[in-house]
């Protein structure tokens, strides 16, 4: 399956009800009343956004409309605890992350006691991908120029980025650096208050690299100011930026997807985990999905089921394993 293919033909009419879309052919999901998205926060942001995804995206596929709850506490680590202790095999409940909560699993901030193979990760809402970016007048042309003087001079290049060490735009320049054989710690790395904050210090001077996001550069490309060297995506993305190299596709061992998705308690019956799977299967084959998804500023990221699970697993091994190496985590 491909991460993020865009479906060329709708499968299955919609019908408009209740003010969400019905989808009459996807499966039935657990026979209970009121199926339920929690997002692990306060209403707002990004875990509301991608409950809503699925509240109007799936609609009443099952028969009846996903209610959306709101657990704050921990950024996410209250929810997380909870789906480990006592609603570890509730197949009624979906709940929000983002790749942010990948990090915080992997670095031991929601806890020791529970890790991601106490849970079942479930479904992608979307995406958005890393890129590294540079000043239109930088004297760096293409990645293969800027890794080479990576390798001679780590600490030489000023890096910066909306976020501390050991963010998520941190692990950005972590694993470029790491795809060529240099140390994370001696990236020379300017911590910014956000994004807009760290594009005005590259623009300004003050650094020379800005690892930022895919989807904030829509309204900066026409402007001329910038420049994308490659986008951290597993392939190329579709138009505007498919004419943006990969990381990978260049020879770098670097890819970043900020995900937004789903999971659900660890010991949920495989009946209940594939019906959800299916329907978000059914759900990305639509157009009204499609424009759901694109109104919240995500681009096509279709993984679920078993392949889904894999993947985050396998992704929070690996941020693991660069936190380690950092000096992050013991």
């Amino acid at each position: 399956m491909k991460l993020f293919a865009i479906p060329t033909s709708v499968l299955g009419a919609l019908t408009l009800g209740i003010g969400l879309f019905a989808l009459p052919a996807a499966p039935a999901l657990a026979d209970v009343d009121s199926p339920e998205c929690i997002a692990p926060a306060n209403p707002g942001g990004g875990f509301d956004l991608t409950c809503r995804i699925a509240e109007s995206g799936l609609g009443d596929a099952h028969g009846r409309p996903i209610r959306v709850t709101f657990m704050p506490g921990g950024i996410g680590a209250v929810a997380f605890n909870l789906f480990n202790t006592t609603r570890t095999d509730d197949g009624n409940a979906i709940v929000a992350f983002s790749s942010g909560s990948l990090l915080n699993i992997a670095t031991g901030k929601y806890g020791a006691e529970f890790d991601e193979n106490d849970v079942r990760f479930l479904a992608a809402a979307g995406a958005d991908f890393g890129a590294v970016i540079v000043k239109a007048d930088s004297k760096y042309e293409t990645l293969d120029q800027l890794m080479e003087d990576f390798q001679a001079d780590t600490n030489a290049i000023v890096v910066g980025a909306g976020g501390s060490v050991g963010s998520q735009d941190w692990m950005k320049g972590a694993l470029l650096l790491r795809s060529v054989g240099a140390d994370p710690r001696d990236m020379r790395y300017v911590a910014f208050d956000g994004g807009g904050d760290a594009i005005a210090g590259l623009l300004g001077g003050s650094i020379e690299v800005y690892m930022g996001d895919v989807g904030e550069m829509s309204a900066h490309l026409d402007a001329g100011t910038m420049r994308i060297l490659a986008v951290l995506s597993p392939e190329r993305l579709p138009a505007p930026f498919d004419r943006f190299p990969t990381a990978q596709e260049l020879g770098y061992d670097a890819e970043w997807t900020i995900m937004r998705g789903f999971y659900m308690g660890g010991d949920v019956s495989d009946a209940d985990f594939e019906a959800w799977a299916d329907a978000f299967d059914a759900a990305y084959k639509t157009a009204e999905f499609q424009q759901i998804r694109d109104d919240k500023g995500l681009l096509p990221l279709e993984l679920s089921g078993a392949e889904m699970d894999a993947h985050v697993k396998r992704l929070i091994g690996e941020l693991r394993g660069i936190a380690k190496e950092a000096g992050l985590i013991e």
